[in-house]
């Protein structure tokens, strides 16, 4: 039995006589050729029919219930049973010739219609087509033959019946049937198999069973009915049988994996035309096949949208696939929404999409929850975060791609589609958090992908979502987009200030924005009110440990304290709350930190509480997430962070002060961290309560009654990372070459719109002009003279004295290495000339001098030394490490002096120096392997430490996409390993490689030939290792 197909094969039994075949017949046997004796045999043929009509049925197992077709159209579709040219025409000429002969009459009739029957189905396949395949017919002997007849198997063929409509072939099997029951006195079996994972019998409804009898009684009525029926036309009598047989049900086979598939496929054609046609009827859900909603329930227990999803996706701009902005508080459902619009992308359009995420911890927890709908629905989904992800991206044929990433890594990816043309491919691109368009540099950045998007795909559809939007009307003209909003929450909200024992309502209605709700009623002792002035473990207690609670604190420090000091007057009982699960808890975080663990988890987790930030590492703060989503955890301490970024919704939201870090909360975060009170279906209302100090009353009073802040664009007050970046990749992208083009591609960017806020004393003509003057004086872009003036508009007029407008631009070598490898156009500079100095003298001895390398620029600003650790880790280098710190510029003479607080006078770059103090945790990192190991010896945290690797993992790609233009170059010369390079002359090489200067060639081929020397140094004491008799071998005893 062949796999993914259902193969049934039909034994058929026939009389053991002479017939004429279908040949001889359409031959016009003459009288005299007809063998006498033949209508005695076929009145006594006629006679065992007779017999035989009211023989016991045949039981049939494995079909599944179908519903009634009760439509009187021709259910032939484009199937002409009764064409000129078929064969029942042909059997119709032979019969009118035939009939002519008077005592062959009846003998005709009958052998005619058996032959019809038994030479087609003897010479051909009765094919059904299921689930893309061709199912073969079946039928098991259970009995031996009685009457004198023999089985024949029925082979393959090419002939009229191979593509008969499954009606006509149930009546052809049918009318089979009755002949082989002839002189059968037991009853057959027919089972139907599957080849699937498992079989499914189950049986035929009882209509089905009543219409096969109908249909083989018909065929006995017309064998023993009166001359004048039988010499009815062969032709009217076939056409009216086949025509009742038409609506027989047609057997339905178990439900397998193929039969699911099919019936997926088919949904997906339902809802793309749906999608496509201009109709109303949307297809089971929402244009999607039911399987999804299904998958939903399972994977996700949402069985039912809220109203504003069903409005929000039926929408008029929604259905014509206009851009889409829609706003809601958060744990509102914004999700979903973008999901189905996702999902009826990548199934119904075929059209690959991009969402674009703020952090990659969101990422990871998006591809978690997609990849299960992926593999279900037959598309991939593909993780573009930290260092994953491929550049340009597979070109699948069949299955289409969801591509989850994070802003810089969305923006790469787009870049490459450009690049390589594939950016119609893109159908959809999802912005969640779209208010990040206005947070510094990643937000340039976001605004930068999205404003290519529109320039390059008039069909790239855009949807932006966002909790926390307030000047919409900019971010619609940007986008072209409609918009919608809603103020729906699944859990009612409420918000308190408290301020010393007492707690107000928020409410918009009264005088100073507040109503008295009640005082703290909480015992405190003199210790406890020392301890924990703002009442914090008063406020807990209430809530947990059944329900859950987050305190919200303005520093990582102070998120541990916090945690530690609540847990030091909770009583003994919550020590039994869940106490297995939470021993399991602080059991998994050892397992996945080598046994270690902190000692503050150590003494919070027991209790139910945990802290939650940055200073984690990953995999440990995903092992407390889950922890507090499934109740094991009641009480999170943790920082702003965690408001934008995982979902983990509470009972009651604490902000323990109105602060992030030193500086005041803004609307937008405020808004973020008491968005997380409520979870959706356990609780009827959620709280959330500012803790305030006198001094800061009036200010927060403010902060929960203005509206949000506005978004505005990063482009031009990022530099480096916002309008430089974007001409040097619209310039490498050929997107726009011409200034006039360059100028018309910034007009239509969020700057664009809101350039006269946001300028003041230039226009954007100016602005535009003198980047472009910066990226030609550094050498990244370089000016060509053009003879036309296309691009400028009549209010540019006053600049046509200008002599800018007179050129368009080409990429440097420079500028291609820093827009491939995405360098921050800051320190592309530097690390060309970092590169070249290591290419002058790089110290291959030890690996330090490499990762010093790839060690991030922007991570080494904001670092700050340990001094004392700087000096320790120095003074412990070897002699080739230190000359690695000599080349970069580092003394032992400067750390000394550093760490004993004296005057230095001698100048040194801070950034090279905190650069090589990340190199040196790198490095151990590298040699000892350990996180805890290292974040110990620098006094770091562990998760700072966990991050700088990340970073430097993703720098280091940055770093070999800026150098790949020299290797391709080496490479397509023909030197494709270390002994091509060890062996190359430094003269040709001088030829070969452009800008290579004679001293560089030579630093080439010396270090090829060292690092092969050093591997083949390897090789031999391994050799010699092997060679050598081993120190515990047995001695041999003397003879």
């Amino acid at each position: 039995m062949d796999e993914g197909s259902s193969r049934i094969r039909r034994r058929v039994s026939v009389r053991k006589r002479n017939r004429p075949s279908l040949e001889i017949l359409l031959a016009a046997p003459t009288a005299d050729e007809l063998k006498p004796g033949d209508d005695e045999k076929a009145e006594e043929e006629e006679e065992e029919e007779e017999m035989g009509a009211g023989s016991p049925r045949r039981k049939t197992v494995g079909v599944q219930p179908v519903e009634n077709n009760d439509s009187e159209e021709d259910m032939f579709g484009d199937y002409d049973s009764f064409a000129e040219n078929s064969l029942i025409a042909q059997v119709d000429d032979l019969e009118q010739k035939y009939m002519q002969l008077p005592e062959n009459k009846k003998h005709d009739t009958d052998l005619a219609t058996e032959d019809l029957c038994s030479e087609n189905i003897r010479h051909n396949q009765l094919s059904i087509t299921t689930i893309g395949s061709f199912t073969e017919l079946k039928t098991d002997e259970h009995t031996e033959n009685q009457s004198g007849h023999e089985d024949i198997s029925i082979e393959p063929g090419a002939d009229l019946l191979y593509e008969l409509p499954s009606s006509q072939v149930l009546y052809f099997e049918n009318l089979q049937n009755s002949s082989n029951e002839l002189g059968n006195q037991s009853t057959k079996e027919r089972d139907w198999n599957s080849s699937s994972h498992k079989t499914v019998s189950e049986e035929l409804p009882q209509n089905s069973i009543e219409q096969r009898q109908q249909n083989d009684e018909l065929s006995s009525n017309v064998r023993t009915s009166s001359d004048v029926n039988r010499r009815k036309s062969l032709k009217d009598h076939l056409k009216s049988a086949m025509t009742v047989n038409a609506k027989a049900q047609m057997p339905i086979f178990s439900r397998t994996k193929q039969l699911k598939e099919t019936h997926l496929s088919e949904e997906i054609n339902v809802a793309k035309k749906a999608i496509e046609s201009s109709s109303d009827d949307v297809g089971p859900f929402y244009s999607l096949p039911s399987k999804v909603r299904d998958l939903y329930v399972q994977f996700k227990g949402i069985e039912k949208l809220y109203e504003w999803q069903h409005t929000c996706l039926t929408l008029t701009s929604v259905q014509e696939r206009k851009n889409l902005i829609y706003s809601l508080p958060t744990s509102g459902g914004k999700t979903l929404v973008a999901e189905i619009l996702m999902l009826q992308e990548l199934l119904c359009r075929r059209k690959d999409v991009l969402m674009i995420l703020p952090y990659v911890a969101i990422v990871q927890e998006k591809i978690s929850g997609l990849s299960s709908f992926g593999i279900e629905l037959g598309f991939f989904v593909e993780e573009y975060a930290g260092s994953k992800g491929k550049f340009p991206p597979i070109k699948r044929r069949e299955k289409k791609s969801l591509y989850i990433a994070t802003i810089e890594k969305g923006h790469g990816l787009v870049n490459s589609l450009i690049e390589t043309g594939r950016i119609s491919s893109l159908g959809l691109v999802v912005v969640d958090e779209l208010h990040m368009i206005a947070e510094g540099s990643r937000g340039a950045v976001l605004e930068m992908t999205l404003a290519k998007i529109l320039y390059t795909s008039k069909t790239t559809q855009i949807i932006g979502m966002s909790a926390t939007l307030n000047n919409v009307e900019d971010l619609q003209e940007f986008l072209q987009a409609e918009y919608y909003t809603s103020q729906f929450r699944p859990v009612e909200l409420k918000e308190y200030l408290k301020i010393n024992d007492a707690i107000y309502e928020v409410d918009s209605k009264a005088e100073n924005g507040m109503t008295f709700s009640r005082l703290l009623n909480y015992k405190y002792s003199d210790a406890l009110k020392k301890m924990d002035p703002d009442h914090l473990v008063a406020l807990v207690t209430e809530v947990i440990p059944n329900n859950s609670c987050l305190v919200f604190c303005p520093t990582k420090k102070n998120c541990e304290n916090v945690a530690e000091m609540i847990c030091k007057f909770l009583s003994k009982d919550y020590l039994k709350h869940r106490e297995k699960e939470k021993q399991e808890v602080i059991k998994n975080l050892k397992s996945i930190s080598s046994g270690n663990l902190c000692p503050v988890l150590k003494r919070t987790i027991p209790l139910g509480v945990a802290y939650h930030h940055s200073g984690l590492m990953s995999d440990e703060r995903k092992l407390l997430e889950e922890a507090y989503s499934t109740g094991v955890l009641c009480l999170l301490t943790c920082t702003s962070t965690l408001a934008a970024g995982v979902n983990l919704p509470a009972r009651r939201v604490i902000l323990r002060a109105p602060y992030v870090a030193k500086e005041f909360l803004k609307r937008s975060q405020y808004k973020q961290m008491i968005g997380r009170a409520g979870r959706a279906g356990i609780d009827s209302v959620g709280e959330s309560i500012l803790i305030l100090q006198e001094k800061d009353k009036q200010q927060a009073l403010e902060l929960i009654s203005r509206p949000l802040e506005n978004c505005y664009s990063h482009l031009v007050q990022e530099f480096t990372k916002g309008i430089q970046t974007l001409f040097l990749s619209l310039v490498g992208l050929k997107i726009a070459t011409h200034l006039g083009d360059i100028y018309h591609f910034m007009s239509g960017t969020l700057f664009g719109v809101q350039q006269k806020i946001l300028l003041k004393e230039k226009s954007l003509w100016e602005i535009t002009v003198e980047s472009l003057r910066y990226l030609t004086e550094k050498g990244l872009l370089q000016k060509d003279t053009i003879l036309t003036e296309n691009g400028l508009t009549q209010k540019d007029a006053s600049y046509k004295s200008e002599e800018w407008f007179q050129y368009s631009f080409h990429i440097t070598k420079l500028g291609r290495a820093s827009f491939k490898g995405t360098i921050d156009l800051a320190y592309c500079d530097i690390l060309y000339r970092d590169l070249q100095k290591g290419l002058e003298g790089l110290v291959l001895e030890s690996l330090l001098h490499l990762i010093y390398l790839t060690t991030p620029y922007d991570m080494a600003s904001q670092c700050d030394p340990d001094w004392m650790i700087y000096f320790k880790q120095f003074n412990q280098l070897s002699p080739a490490e230190q000359n690695v710190a000599a080349l970069v510029g580092v003394s032992e003479n400067y750390i000394g002096k550093k760490v004993s607080g004296q005057a230095i006078k001698k100048t040194v770059d801070k950034d090279i120096v905190n650069r090589l103090y990340l190199s040196f945790v790198l490095y151990a990192l590298l040699k000892e392997t350990s996180i805890w190991s290292v974040s110990e010896k620098f006094n770091m945290p562990r998760g700072y430490i966990q991050s700088l690797l990340t970073a430097a993992a993703t720098f280091s790609c940055c770093v070999l996409h800026f150098c790949e233009g020299r290797a391709k170059q080496l490479y397509n010369a023909g030197y494709k390993s270390l002994a091509h390079l060890a062996n190359a002359n430094p003269e040709v090489l001088i030829k070969t490689i452009d800008h290579l200067s004679r001293r560089q060639a030579k630093q080439i081929v010396s270090s090829a030939k060292m690092l092969l020397h050093e591997k083949a140094e390897a090789l031999q004491e391994e050799v010699e290792e092997l060679l050598r008799l081993p120190a515990d071998f047995p001695p041999v005893e003397k003879a």
